[in-house]
This record gives structure tokens, sequence and C-alpha cells, in this order.
């Protein structure tokens, strides 16, 4: 978001340096609107989505440590590693 709306500032500093009229590109700068709206949406769709996965991992009792994860069990459940093996 930082890129495009840097990128509007120079569309208007270029058109204010060749002295062009308000309506020149003025269909690009639109275009770049609908675009900085998508990216802004798109942004917090994603901070949405990092919320409620975050509220999903304290359901389910994963804690995050420094070194991985580490999930609670339930129920009194013993929680075994998870062992690799080859089934080939």
């Amino acid at each position: 978001m930082v890129e495009a709306t840097e990128l509007m500032a120079e569309i208007l500093k270029a058109r204010k340096d060749v002295n062009a009229s308000l309506v020149f590109a003025d269909d690009v700068q639109v275009k770049l609107m609908e675009a900085i709206k998508s990216l802004s949406e798109a942004r917090s769709g994603m901070v949405a989505v990092h919320h409620e996965l975050a509220e999903a991992k304290l359901r389910l009792g994963v804690r995050i440590k420094m070194n991985g994860w580490e999930q609670k069990t339930f129920l009194g459940a013993k929680s075994e590693p998870a062992v690799m093996r080859d089934v080939g």
C-alpha cells in the first residue's frame, strides 16, 4: 500500500511538473485509487484471518514457544510426539 500511495503522489507531482490539466490521466488515477482500496480491503481481511486463527489456536490448546509449538492434552489424553517413519 505504501508503494501504491507513493506512486499516486509521484503521478500527481509529475502532472504538476509538466503543467498538465487536472483531467490529464484521470482514468489512471481512478484505477490506482481502486487498487489502493482493494489492497486495503485485502489487508483488513488478512488481519481478520490472523485474529480468527489466533483464537482457534487458543481453543485447541496450541501454545507457541520460541523453539516451536506445544499442544496441550485434552481430558487427560496423552499426547505422543509425531514420529516420522518410512512407509516405502
